[in-house]
């Protein structure tokens, strides 16, 4: 049955924000963050950051309290609602978050950096890939994560279900590896003016997927919902049943090479 599926950026994309950031500089820990950071991988800093801010007495619930008020564009919600989505970034953050936010019901997967909360009542972070042990092999990815193969996952999955086109939005570096992996019958989303469509516009040649530039909330929300209603027409006049059944897979942006956005 054909279809598409729907894969969303968490960080900067569906929030407005980095979420490791937003919690760092809301519980007053940014300058011993900024610190450490030439010292250690991402996710080891935000992994020791969580330990700092435990010992200082900051508890599970101030961190879910942080990311309560996380910045997001109004019109985020209403879309990923309309569509059934699934998503994506630090489990424990965006698991709250999407919670909050009344739509964890829409998402049906989360590929991100694990995190748990231990026996003492501290977060631990730990990198989605061992990249000691088992490094994932790709230049163009930071060592925790590559999106590319998490792609590649879901194009093999797709292809079982008879389902065909992917629609992949993202704003970061981490997100051009996954963009280089669309075929051409998918889309590509860069958010304007962010790392991942600087890369893209100079790299225009290195992908077959459709691109549309997407600026905020209320954008993104007008260019997928035309996309979805271009595509459903398009399948009709082929006599293909369509199964909108859309994932969103917000993936945060690798953490050890994390950039300004």
């Amino acid at each position: 049955m054909a279809g598409t599926t729907i894969v969303f950026d968490f960080d900067k994309t569906i929030i407005d924000v980095d979420s490791d950031n937003w919690v760092v500089d809301e519980l007053g820990a940014t300058d011993l963050f900024n610190e450490l950071l030439p010292t250690m991988p991402w996710n080891s800093l935000m992994d020791r950051m969580m330990n700092e801010l435990h010992a200082q007495g900051k508890t599970i619930e101030d961190v879910k309290e942080v990311l309560r008020r996380v910045p997001i564009h109004p019109r985020i919600v209403p879309t990923i609602k309309t569509l059934h989505a699934l998503g994506d970034a630090n489990l424990f953050f965006i698991e709250t978050i999407i919670d909050h936010l009344g739509i964890k019901d829409c998402f049906s997967e989360i590929n991100t950096n694990p995190s748990y909360v231990d026996e003492e009542g501290k977060l631990r972070i730990s990198p989605f890939v061992d990249f000691e042990s088992s490094p994932h092999g790709c230049t163009l990815c930071p060592p925790n994560m590559c999106k590319g193969m998490i792609i590649d996952r879901i194009q093999a999955s797709l292809a079982k279900e008879g389902r065909q086109r992917i629609i992949y939005l993202g704003d970061g570096i981490g997100d051009f590896c996954p963009s280089l992996k669309l075929r051409d019958e998918d889309f590509m989303m860069p958010r304007k003016d962010f790392p991942v469509w600087g890369l893209i516009c100079g790299n225009r040649a290195l992908l077959r997927a459709e691109i549309l530039e997407w600026i905020d909330g209320e954008d993104m929300e007008k260019i997928v919902m035309k996309l979805i209603e271009k595509i459903k027409i398009q399948d009709s006049v082929q006599l293909l049943p369509v199964d909108f059944k859309i994932e969103a897979m917000p993936i945060a942006l690798p953490q050890s090479v994390k950039v300004q956005q």
